[in-house]
């Protein structure tokens, strides 16, 4: 583990993006809420906060950090649902990762809760896309 315990703690936040590809049924299906499991947003959701919450037990070497907020927003376009996930933390070190996990944990529930009606789907672009010192 990188020893930071010199470094000043700060707020950061980290922004990741990706998405999974699906069938426009699919997305028609989750509109009307026609999906096999439920709310398949809110779950997905609620997975990707639980994940950022949970990066440090997930990841070896990755340091336990007290999470301030996590934001995951999910938008279902024509044949595919785009996930962002913003994370915020007063540390000495960033939530890159936790940003990074909450959009791929949220990306494998919506995979888990949408196969049954779509096997084809693609998760992709998973990528940091800012960190900063606040």
């Amino acid at each position: 583990m990188v020893d930071v315990s010199s470094k000043f703690p700060q707020l950061r936040r980290a922004l990741a993006t990706g998405e999974i590809q699906c069938s426009p049924s699919t997305i028609k299906l989750l509109r009307q809420g026609k999906t096999p499991k439920g709310d398949v947003l809110a779950a997905a959701r609620i997975a990707g906060i639980q994940a950022a919450k949970q990066t440090s037990t997930l990841i070896p070497l990755c340091h336990p950090l007290p999470i301030s907020s996590a934001h995951i927003e999910l938008t279902p376009r024509k044949d595919r649902i785009l996930i962002a996930a913003e994370v915020r933390v007063h540390a000495r070190t960033g939530v890159e990762m936790e940003a990074l996990t909450a959009v791929s944990v949220a990306a494998l529930t919506l995979y888990d809760m949408l196969k049954a009606v779509d096997r084809k789907m693609v998760i992709q672009n998973i990528r940091l896309t800012s960190k900063e010192k606040i």
